[in-house]
């Protein structure tokens, strides 16, 4: 996978945006964060997952993948290396990460694709 069709699919989401963070581009829905781009360096991505899918995603596909380190890492910022990722692994981890941050009018609009899980948010 290439940085801009990385790009390509993070702006497919529904509402996503791009948007710049630290010197990096990112890609956001609802204002947070979702996905940036060529971070730690060129040629690498990360997805904010949750802790359960990252160590999913760590399990079926190591290459490609790994935990940021440090606390990011711990909470589930997974860095995925574009050369070596499958474009349509990255496609769900992208969506999953997504759905950890759109809004709850999103969640409930939004299909899901197999393997992705719809979360349901308790109201504020």
């Amino acid at each position: 996978m290439t940085p801009a069709e990385f790009r390509r699919a993070a702006l497919q989401l529904p509402e996503a945006v791009a948007s710049q963070h630290m010197g990096h581009p990112d890609f956001r829905v609802g204002g947070k964060i979702l996905a940036t781009l060529d971070h730690p360096e060129r040629g690498w991505a990360m997805v904010k997952l949750t802790p359960a899918e990252q160590a999913a995603v760590l399990l079926t596909r190591p290459a490609g993948f790994k935990a940021a380190s440090g606390a990011w890492g711990e909470r589930g910022a997974t860095l995925i290396q574009l050369a070596v990722a499958r474009a349509q692994v990255v496609a769900v981890a992208l969506e999953a990460a997504w759905r950890t941050r759109a809004p709850a009018r999103l969640l409930r609009e939004a299909p899901t694709r197999a393997g992705v899980p719809s979360r349901e948010r308790k109201p504020r």
